[in-house]
Formats: structure tokens, sequence, C-alpha cells
């Protein structure tokens, strides 16, 4: 079988052997794209299995969304206990945008996880973190959740051929983020394009606005109050006694442990529950144009809470050779999409004047790596950029395994820690 590529699709011929496009795509069953299948089940000590298991499992992923709303809400309180009236004050080291964009960069590759920086953030901004500073914080997440994919590539060292393959598909989330933010990070420090777009929408889906979209979604953050209230509440009746500063510091901390718990509590509930389900999308997108693809990867990241799931599926396919990373490109550009509905789920969490910047935060994130997603792909120069990037960098980590340590040592840790130190220094 030849794939041919025109434009965003990939055509398939048979070749002299008379393979079809069917027998191919037969073959994706056996490729080893899932080795995490028999994944973590947070629930696998429960004596249940088929159907009582299964609703066993989407009662724990209600429970687990009910648990991250309340540590994002502990997070704006304890924010607020620490900070007071003066958070612009206590983040001025972060007023230079470089500075938080290196922030959100070091601490999402230790996380790991875009989704829980971006709760974090959403959570700090309904305790008073000003917008402007928290934008840069968001744009960081985005480049530093894709350390993940480049470090599921090393699994593939022991075979050259396919660690080239692997490690280019791996690494071309890490150039098409790199493109994203050098435009967009530019045009919101000259413009607030995003800020100004986000703040503008926000208040229709945090209630606070007039008509009835803005009612609908004031009754959700209503509902949400009455069901994080309680346990909020305790704990913040808890830290009481250790003054305003202290117990938001222990609170905020809490806060920031739920969310961790949280957020890879579900998402190995829905790999466990849902993984299946994720390849199945994913299969059935392969071959079709970029937009699907787009469309696909969002609906995997989104079903499934873990963009990182997206990329063990696309790494895989990419190493065994049957697809090509531009071919597998467009499915990493949707997790990125896929991702930022954590963060909006999070928003719901503030109530009353911190909802609406709450909500824009959240949105900045989604209005991003939505945007990134149509300038990048749909301009043909752009769109060949990450791949382009992705393969020299592939070939010279072939060669020399160095360059794969250079690479995330540099990028991810020690281009922006120096960039926060000479930011400091000049100013």
């Amino acid at each position: 079988m030849k794939r041919e590529e025109t434009g965003g699709s990939t055509v398939a011929t048979a070749d002299n052997t008379g393979r079809t496009e069917k027998d191919e795509n037969k073959n994706l069953e056996d490729l080893d794209v899932d080795d995490d299948s028999e994944r973590k089940d947070p629930l696998g000590f429960l004596p249940l299995d088929g159907k009582a298991k299964e609703i066993a499992n989407w009662i724990a992923v209600i429970i687990g969304i009910w648990i991250l709303l309340n540590g994002v809400g502990m997070i704006g309180d304890g924010f607020k206990g620490i900070a007071g009236d003066r958070a612009e004050e206590l983040f001025s080291f972060a007023e230079n945008p470089f500075v938080g964009l290196a922030i959100g960069i070091v601490a999402t590759s230790i996380i790991q996880s875009s989704s829980t920086t971006t709760s974090i953030v959403v959570g700090m901004i309904a305790g008073g973190l000003p917008l402007n500073i928290a934008i840069p914080m968001l744009f960081g997440a985005n480049m530093g959740t894709s350390v993940t994919s480049t470090l599921v590539a090393l699994g593939l060292a022991g075979n050259k051929k396919q660690f080239q393959q692997g490690f280019s598909m791996a690494t071309v989330h890490d150039f098409f983020n790199l493109i994203a933010i050098l435009i967009f990070f530019t045009l919101e420090m000259f413009t607030g394009f995003l800020g100004k777009t986000a703040t503008a929408i926000a208040p229709s889906l945090s209630g606070s606005g007039d008509g009835v979209l803005a009612g609908i979604f004031e009754s959700i953050g209503d509902f949400i109050d009455m069901i994080t209230e309680p346990l909020v509440g305790l704990a913040g009746s808890l830290v009481e006694p250790l003054g305003d500063v202290w117990g938001g510091v222990v609170l905020a901390v809490l806060g920031i442990v739920l969310i961790l718990f949280s957020i890879q509590f579900i998402g190995n509930i829905l790999n466990a529950l849902l993984v299946g389900k994720a390849q199945d999308i994913l299969y059935a997108a392969l071959g079709k144009n970029a937009f699907v693809g787009v469309l696909s990867g969002a609906a995997i990241t989104t079903l499934v809470q873990s963009s990182s799931t997206t990329t063990a599926l696309t790494v895989p396919l990419a190493a065994s050779g049957k697809f090509k990373v531009r071919t597998l490109f467009p499915f990493v550009v949707g997790a990125n999409i896929g991702t930022t509905v954590t963060g909006l789920i999070a928003a719901f969490s503030a109530s009353g004047a911190e909802a609406e910047a709450a909500m824009a935060g959240a949105l900045v994130h989604t209005l991003f790596n939505t945007f990134a997603a149509i300038l990048i792909l749909g301009v043909p120069f752009l769109r060949k950029l990450p791949p382009a990037g992705s393969d020299w960098l592939a070939a010279m980590a072939t060669k020399n395994k160095l360059y794969v340590f250079a690479w995330i040592g540099g990028v991810f840790f020690l281009i922006p820690i120096l960039a926060v130190f000479i930011s400091n220094a000049l100013s």
C-alpha cells in the first residue's frame, strides 16, 4: 500500500500485492498503540464487572470533577487570604510577561499536565491574580505539557528507525507550540487581543451578563457553588486560626493537592473507560483532512482528559512507518484544544465578581489554542514548519542521544529559568 499526501489529506492506493485500504486499517489493530490498555484502574479493587463496574466508574468521574472544583475553590480562597488586596504587588516579579511565560513552562514541565497548571492559575485568578499576569503563564503551560510526548518517544530508543520516526512525531508538538507562542505571545504583548476577546465573552459564560445564555450559565455556577461550598467552607474554617496569610497558604496548598489528585484520578478512570473509543476515533479519522484530524484529536483528549493519551496513540503509529508525521500532526493540534476543557470546568467553581475573571482566564487558553490551530494549519508555509523542525531534530537525536537531553533540558528548563534571572536582572 502506498500513501500519497495531497494537501491536508492522505490518499491510499493499492500496491502490487493487491492490498487495500481496508487491509491496512485492519493491521492497525496489531500495532502496539496502547501498551497501557491495562491501565491503572483506581476502582480495580472493587468486586464489580460489566455494567455495574461501568456505572461505578462514571460515578467516580463525577466525584473526581467535584474534588477538582473544590480544589480550585480552595486555591481561590487561599490566594485571597495570602494576597488580600495586594495580589498585583505580590506577583510584581511576574509582571514581565517573559517571566510569566517561563513560570508556566517550568511548572507544567514538572507537573506534566497543562490541565493542572491551568486549573491552578484559574483558581489564582479567582483569588485576585490579575489577568494580564496570568495570561503568559497559560501560554507557558501549553509549551510545558509537550515534554510528555518527548519522554514517550524515548521508549523507542532501542530501534534507530522507529526512534527517528517516533521522536519526530513526539516533538512536532513542541515545534507547534513554539511557533504558536512566538506568534500569539507577541500579538498579546502588543495588542492584548486574546485577553480583550476573552473578557468580552466571559460575562455570558460566567453568568454575570444578560440574556438567556448568561442565565443558563449562572444556574450552572450557582449549582456548583452549592455543591462545593460545604467542603471549601469547612476547610476555610479549619485553617482560620492560622490567620489570613498562613491559613491562606495551607488552604491553597490543599487545593493544589486536590487538583493534582483529581486530574490524575479522572484521567485514569476515563482512560480505563474510553481508551478503546479513543482509538476508534483516531483510526476512523486517519486518511481524512486536517480539519477532521483536529476535531478527532480534540474529541479524544476531551474524552480521556489527557493530551498524553493522544500522543501515546500517535507516536507508535508514526514509529511503525505506516503514517507520516504530517498526516498525524493535526491530531496533536486537536489535543491542545481538547485539554482546555478542564480549565473551563474549573472556572465554574468561582463565584461573584471573581467568576468573570476566572472564566476569562480559561477562555484565553481555549482561544489561544483554537486560533493557533486555525492559523498554523491554515497557512501552508506555517503548516510545514513543525514537521520540518521535528524531522530535523529527530535526525540529530538519532545520531546522538545527547541532543534529546539537550532539547528537554534546554527548552523546558534551562532557557526559561535563565529568562527569569535575566529579566529580573534587567528590571
